[in-house]
């Protein structure tokens, strides 16, 4: 199916690993040019140069999302070398998985100001565009009780709430927000793949509570965002879109 993506100029923050550089991969697949960024050069370069072999233009910058100064320098050189922005994915994580005060800062800092630095120094090219779309990557671990206290939980759940009322306000300017919200993502090097080698009973635990005997891939995450992302969702906005294999228990209405 095409998304109708070819030609648009799309950006991807944390788009090295796992979900973000799915989703980039994603996006390249479907003919979009690709902006990234991470805080590892190597690995900015090493993918930059990956999506610029599927024949799409990429560029990439490891950048901090916590320096607002230095993400707002990068968000504005990476739309001038695509040419414009359609497209925003704000992807990056603190996984703060703890309940102290630095974890809650962590969290905040990275997960909620980085998303709203982000998108405030994106806005001015995405207004530009007549295909406006951003997605931001929650976690089904925002929507119910997986057990203990944690930062990264509440600052998932704000995160929905922030997206939400973003997408009233932009949609008027022809803007389309959404947020998408995995469950238990399994890849190398990823958090699960870590618990399993270093937690294994935790990790079966959590195995375990996925009705569909699996945990879900970042290609099937990329799938659902892309999808948001495209003229082909061009109706679609405010909403919180699972793809968590039916862990969440909680009835979406």
């Amino acid at each position: 199916m095409d998304l109708g993506l070819r030609g648009k100029k799309a950006m991807v923050t944390g788009g090295t690993r796992g979900i973000g550089r799915a989703i980039a991969e994603r996006l390249a697949t479907e003919g979009a040019d690709v902006a990234i960024c991470a805080r590892n050069a190597d690995e900015v370069a090493a993918t930059v140069s990956a999506l610029q072999d599927m024949g799409v233009q990429a560029t990439g910058t490891n950048v901090d999302v916590g320096d607002e100064l230095a993400l707002k320098s990068w968000i504005g050189q990476a739309a001038s070398e695509l040419g414009g922005l359609d497209v925003l994915v704000a992807n990056v994580s603190a996984l703060a998985g703890d309940d102290t005060a630095a974890a809650w800062h962590d969290a905040f800092d990275i997960d909620m100001m980085g998303t709203i630095h982000t998108i405030d120094g994106a806005l001015p090219h995405l207004e530009k565009s007549e295909t406006g779309a951003i997605v931001a990557i929650s976690s089904v671990s925002a929507l119910q009780y997986f057990g203990g206290v944690r930062a990264y939980n509440s600052m998932k759940a704000a995160l929905i709430n922030h997206m939400s009322n973003l997408a009233h306000a932009l949609a008027p300017k022809g803007i389309r927000v959404n947020t998408v919200s995995p469950g238990t993502i399994y890849f190398e090097g990823g958090i699960w793949n870590k618990r399993e080698l270093e937690l294994p009973e935790l990790f079966e635990g959590a195995l375990a509570m996925n009705p569909m005997g699996r945990m879900g891939t970042p290609n099937e995450v990329a799938d659902a965002t892309v999808f948001l992302c495209s003229p082909l969702a061009s109706f679609i906005a405010g909403t919180n879109l699972l793809v968590d294999g039916a862990l969440s228990q909680g009835v979406q209405y």
